[in-house]
């Protein structure tokens, strides 16, 4: 007996105004991905010159109130406070998606959320797999499991002018609930120990933070310096409550995003037609701050690593931590995805878009192997800051990530160029004696 229930789709085309976010996300992310790469590049570059004391000099200066127990060096202002802003944005995105998008659907979210977790699962098992003979590099299992938004969304931008809507849908969704797999990851395994009245205090300024937002939602919407004045000052003290607690600061920022309001109110949609929610609002207002400044400064003192010349480069090469790394992000990843999503569409009442093929998965996989910022944020705090582990750990990842961008790069532009074949194709099929309207023109 068969039903009549049509099978739930992954990912569902949604309106115009969805497409117009998605579209204005990407552009944004694009030049994010660029400046990312410029900063960790002149990283590396400077801290490979003859000036390098003059890098690590400025990196770890220190600045800040000792008795709050925030005098720390500036490399730790970038990984702790800045990235706090990136890890807002993922916040809002996540309660977007959860309230108003894919994801609010279990049975079309089933998808994505498998892929995400097959993604971070076979990483961490490869990792362990090649690292776990040496007891120093177990701590490391996390570095792998990270898929950075910014990057791998930039080269699917620059390269897949005419690839399906629905493929880069899908790499949004998943990298969403990878970066929720990540935060947990964060919150749960590199906490030490907890101040338990510092986070109840963390807590409760959060809840009020939330309290507010909700409240005044729409003179927040009307009034953008007043997110400025009025919830940033209360923000900065839950971060640093949150950060006094022993958990890392930026999961106060996470935290803050989820207390923003996505939808309007009955009233509020009668009084203010059809503005965006405020969540949406504050996405498109604080993206540029983090994409422009916050992720790439946080780049520039992550990535800059000495490699001793030649030799360095073959002894980090022959590391089992640099194996380890990027045989989980570079084959981990796209292992992890196509698996598991194979077995989720294969097992249950669900399947792909039929715009999707699984050569095309493939490169999404190879593109979720860009582990970036979060996983140069785990290896900080997998090894102790300066060891030969950490940064042995940030060249593999840094390795890792451009390889898997070239591997996915020629794999969609091929695929890329077949797209744009047929879609010259179908626009000659539309007219009725098959010449284009270029030539009916006389152009």
């Amino acid at each position: 007996m068969t039903s009549s229930t049509p099978r739930p789709t992954f990912p569902r085309i949604g309106g115009f105004a969805e497409a117009r976010r998605i579209a204005e996300l990407l552009r944004k992310e694009t030049v994010g991905g660029i400046l990312l790469v410029v900063a960790a590049l002149i990283a590396i570059v400077w801290a490979n010159s003859p000036a390098a004391a003059g890098y690590f000099a400025l990196r770890d200066f220190t600045i800040g109130y000792e008795p709050w127990h925030l005098r720390l060096s500036l490399g730790a202002w970038a990984a702790d406070g800045l990235l706090a802003i990136f890890f807002f944005l993922v916040g809002l995105e996540l309660k977007r998606e959860f309230v108003a998008g894919d994801l609010r659907n279990i049975r079309t979210a089933i998808v994505p959320i498998a892929a995400a977790v097959g993604g971070v699962a076979v990483p961490a098992l490869i990792y362990v797999a090649i690292a776990s003979q040496n007891e120093a590099l177990r701590g490391g299992w996390a570095i792998p499991t990270a898929t950075d938004i910014a990057f791998a969304v930039a080269v699917l931008a620059i390269i897949g002018s005419h690839l399906p809507p629905a493929l880069r849908i899908f790499l949004l969704t998943l990298a969403v609930v990878d970066d929720l797999l990540a935060i947990s990851i964060i919150a749960v395994f590199y906490t030490d120990s907890i101040e338990v009245l510092a986070l109840v205090l963390s807590l409760a300024v959060i809840a009020l933070y939330g309290v507010i937002a909700q409240r005044y939602r729409v003179f927040f919407g009307a009034h953008a310096f007043a997110a400025w004045l009025v919830l940033l000052p209360i923000g900065g003290v839950a971060w640093a409550l949150m950060h006094a607690s022993g958990i890392h600061a930026t999961i106060a920022g996470v935290l803050l995003g989820f207390t923003i309001p996505v939808l309007h109110r009955r009233a509020d949609r009668d009084a203010g037609g059809n503005t965006p929610g405020l969540a949406e609002e504050f996405e498109h207002r604080f993206r540029p701050l983090s994409a422009g400044f916050a992720v790439p400064v946080f780049a520039f003192f992550a990535a800059g690593v000495s490699v001793g010349g030649a030799d360095g480069i073959r002894a980090a090469i022959a590391n089992p931590l640099t194996m380890a790394i990027v045989a989980a992000l570079v084959f981990g990843k796209p292992i992890g995805i196509l698996t598991t999503t194979w077995l989720t569409t294969s097992l249950m009442r669900t399947k792909l878009d039929p715009g999707l093929k699984w050569i095309d998965m493939a490169g999404v996989g190879l593109l979720a192997g860009i582990g970036f910022t979060v996983s140069l944020l785990i290896a900080e705090l997998s090894f102790a800051p300066g060891s030969a582990e950490a940064d042995t750990a940030k060249v593999a990842i840094l390795a890792a990530s451009v390889i898997a961008a070239v591997l996915a790069s020629a794999l969609l532009i091929t695929r890329n160029r077949q797209y744009k074949r047929i879609a010259l194709r179908d626009a000659v099929d539309e007219n009725a004696d098959g010449i284009p309207d270029i030539y009916q023109r006389g152009e």
